[in-house]
């Protein structure tokens, strides 16, 4: 079976099984200012989980793609990808336990006919501090399953932490582990009970492991091998997570009256178990990428590893954020598209692939999803457009670069003929990083620049510049920190208000620009809103002053603001508005500033929350005022807009 077969295989059990299949959720979270990206398939799930009644019901799948850019470096050995999808599966405390392990088993074992044999499992060990035993339910339904399937005598081992498990090892009959908090327990923030935020919901997980027994243990993850490993024997294919305790605001741990399931396997990883090399990039969903670099470069795969596994890693990234509405800019999301376009651009470039590139690698690409998704199909060509134009500007980004390179080693000829003084005559670290980090021109081009020219590189002119870009790392990194950090959203009274200001600008924007105007992005916090919109020309002072009256003329009006759920199909004859890139199930949340039946402003597909009413941002005497208009990207405008 293909990965894409492993997805219908999946849907198809989950709903024999009496699940709703519900749509992925956006890459880029609309409700959720807090965090840039969605990089978990529980992620649009926490309002449900957290009690939040779910319109499809209580017995919830699907396959969510997830996205975290935070893995970048991660990326290039056989096995990490930082795009991926979860199939995941939902308990809004109608089953557990019982249910879940039996049907995960199955669908591996039976379903899409994975060897037993290469299956070992893990559960909770337990806390003595909050007086928890193993979860012993668990252990007991994982032997009863390894009998079933001809396994007569699972053992049973007590590993305790990772450390102590790379101690040990593991010997003929193990089958299943027993790890701490560390490992196999959940909540938000770092793992264990002790860790736990009051008032979150928490518990034990189950996980499986699949082995690949042809990859030797590398001892530098430890003395020994165990399932628990980041060597890369053992990859774990699913992370069945049981809620039923709540931290009390003593600390300790109550039971919940519904106990939750949130289960979460990696399509990928499943499909790199039947695929059986262990090697990732083989699946059916990179392999043929890495097939078109080869036949674009001239080169193999076994040779160019890792350049191969970054560019097919980043483009299959960047071409689901393109389709989830992200252009390529300097800020949030649009930033990281932007690096993860010129990192693969970058590999290329040392593959000898020059223009157009990308004109051939995305639609190949698009092509392995437009079945299954067909938002991608729908995109397909803008968002080849988008990637292109990006790729065509960073080719000239090298081009300037080059420049630079020149200016740089034509200083150094007219203060100095003679290169006997290395200050004078080599390119040092500092030269490096500036090349990169102002013009971003790559290390490894100006290096090969450098020899082909014979001028002499510092001795210690690439340790030097590692250590300036880790420095700019770590300052981007916080800054990131600071501003985007995970969690739950931001539901203040501030940021309520921004969102309901949200609709009723969109609004405005159309009335003021025309139909073509389409969400593009937002984001908001609790000191204003920002607004992205497609739009082929800066704003005019009179068409700003048009959208903010407008915007305070709805203030005025006091409109209720109330939701339905309804059909989709109702909600857009209805004139309802959507995000670009946004997928929508049978069924979806509408949000009107007015009267949904007789007259209203504006009606918009959205998960919530808003004000009551819209004199509510008007109070203080407080009113819409766009600070700020902007190009964000090629045909993409920005507003920035406050409440004073």
């Amino acid at each position: 079976m293909n990965a894409n077969d492993i997805r219908r295989a999946y849907l198809e059990f989950m709903a024999k099984n009496g699940h709703a299949i519900i749509p992925r959720a956006n890459l880029v979270p609309k409700e959720d200012p807090t965090t840039l990206f969605t990089g978990s398939g529980m992620q649009p799930l926490v309002p449900y989980l957290l009690g939040e009644p779910h319109p499809d019901g209580d017995k919830l799948a699907d396959s969510q793609t997830c996205f975290r850019a935070e893995d970048i470096d991660e990326v290039g050995d056989n096995r990490h990808t930082t795009f991926f999808e979860m199939l995941g599966n939902w308990s809004l405390g109608s089953y557990f336990k019982q249910e879940q392990l039996p049907w995960f088993w199955k669908f591996l074992t039976e379903e899409i006919k994975i060897d037993p044999q290469r299956l070992y499992v893990t559960a909770f060990i337990g806390d003595a501090e909050f007086g928890i035993g193993p979860d012993t339910e668990s252990i007991e339904l994982w032997q009863k399953l390894y009998r079933q399937s001809g396994i007569a005598d699972p053992q049973v081992v007590e590993m305790g932490s990772g450390d102590a498990g790379a101690a040990r090892g593991m010997n003929p009959g193990e089958r299943i582990f027993l790890y701490d908090g560390k490992k196999n327990w959940w909540n938000r923030g770092e793992k264990g009970p002790a860790t736990t935020p009051a008032g979150d919901p928490c518990g034990p997980c189950a996980e499986v492991f699949y082995e690949f027994p042809h990859i030797e243990h590398d001892p530098k993850w430890g003395e020994k091998c165990h399932p628990n490993c980041d060597c890369g024997r053992f990859v774990e294919v699913g992370n069945s997570v049981f809620m039923q305790f709540r931290k009390t605001e003593d600390g300790g741990l109550e039971p919940l009256a519904k106990p939750e399931v949130d289960f979460g396997g990696g399509l990928e990883r499943i499909a790199q178990a039947v695929e059986g090399s262990g090697d990732m990039f083989k699946i059916s969903l990179l392999w043929p990428i890495v097939e078109t670099l080869e036949k674009l470069s001239g080169k193999s795969y076994n040779d160019n590893a890792f350049a191969m596994r970054v560019i097919a890693d980043h483009l299959r990234a960047a071409t689901f954020l393109a389709v989830d509405g992200v252009v390529p800019s300097n800020t949030a999301q649009g930033y990281v598209l932007r690096r993860f376009l010129r990192r693969a651009i970058r590999q290329a470039h040392a593959l000898g692939l020059k223009d157009d590139f990308l004109g051939k690698a995305i639609p190949v690409i698009a092509d392995l999803y437009r079945d299954d998704y067909p938002e991608v199909r729908e995109h397909k060509a803008t968002v080849i457009e988008t990637l292109v134009r990006e790729e065509k500007q960073f080719r000239s980004t090298l081009e300037r670069g080059l420049r630079e390179f020149d200016r740089f080693t034509a200083q150094n000829n007219r203060r100095k003929v003679s290169y006997s003084d290395p200050k004078e005559s080599t390119i040092t670290g500092e030269i490096l990083f500036t090349l990169f980090d102002t013009y971003g021109y790559p290390f490894e081009l100006a290096i090969e620049e450098a020899h082909n020219r014979q001028i002499d590189l510092a001795p210690d002119a690439v340790d030097k510049a590692n250590q300036l870009m880790a420095e700019q790392k770590e300052r981007s990194r916080t800054a990131f920190a600071g501003q985007f950090k995970g969690g739950l959203a931001d539901h203040s009274d501030v940021s309520i208000k921004y969102h309901t200001a949200t609709h009723l600008g969109y609004k405005a924007l159309r009335m003021v620009l025309g139909d073509h105007v389409i969400q593009r992005g937002s984001n908001i916090t609790p000191e204003r809103l920002r607004f992205d919109f497609s739009h082929p020309e800066k704003m005019t002072p009179e068409q700003i002053a048009q959208v903010e009256q407008i915007v305070n003329d709805a203030i005025v009006a006091d409109y209720p603001m109330s939701y339905r759920e309804i059909p989709t199909d109702q909600a857009f004859k209805e004139g309802a508005l959507g995000a670009f890139g946004d997928k929508y199930g049978d069924t979806v949340k509408v949000y009107t500033a007015g009267d949904p039946d007789g007259e209203w402003f504006s009606k918009e597909i959205c998960g919530g929350p808003h004000v009551e009413h819209t004199g509510l941002l008007g109070e203080a005497g407080k009113r819409y005022k766009i600070k700020k208009e902007e190009s964000s990207s090629a045909g993409i405008r920005r507003i920035k807009a406050v409440l004073e």
